[in-house]
């Protein structure tokens, strides 16, 4: 059984900083693209990053020079380094993957999701 597992998530003041982390487990035989969405209320799910295996990563334009995405191949987990935040960030966080189990055939999986709220 394949899972998405994130924390990090919480409330930070605007211009502060939040690191989300998000651990894949179960039998996985390969990893393809990770990535960050996030879904405000009322909204539909956006992509926020995402990040080839080999490393090219993709951020929605308002993200950009503000968040970071990396991973850990090894420990199968990408990361979002959240800087410089601002209210509009303030969401709820999912980690995507594109996983290959040991038994079965490539899937998309999803976390539970994280919320991030950004206030003073």
């Amino acid at each position: 059984q394949v899972q998405l597992v994130e924390s990090g998530g919480g409330l930070v003041q605007p211009g502060g900083s939040l690191r989300l982390s998000c651990a894949a487990s179960g039998s996985i035989f390969s990893i393809n693209v990770m990535g960050w969405y996030r879904q405000a209320p009322g909204k539909q799910r956006d992509l926020v990053a995402r990040i080839t295996r080999g490393g090219t990563t993709t951020y929605k334009d308002s993200v950009k020079g503000r968040f970071t995405i990396s991973r850990d191949n090894a420990k199968n987990t990408v990361y979002l380094q959240m800087n410089s935040v601002k209210p509009e960030d303030t969401a709820v966080y999912y980690c995507n993957a594109d996983i290959k189990p040991v038994s079965s055939i490539w899937s998309d999986y999803w976390g539970q999701g994280t919320q991030v709220t950004v206030s003073s």
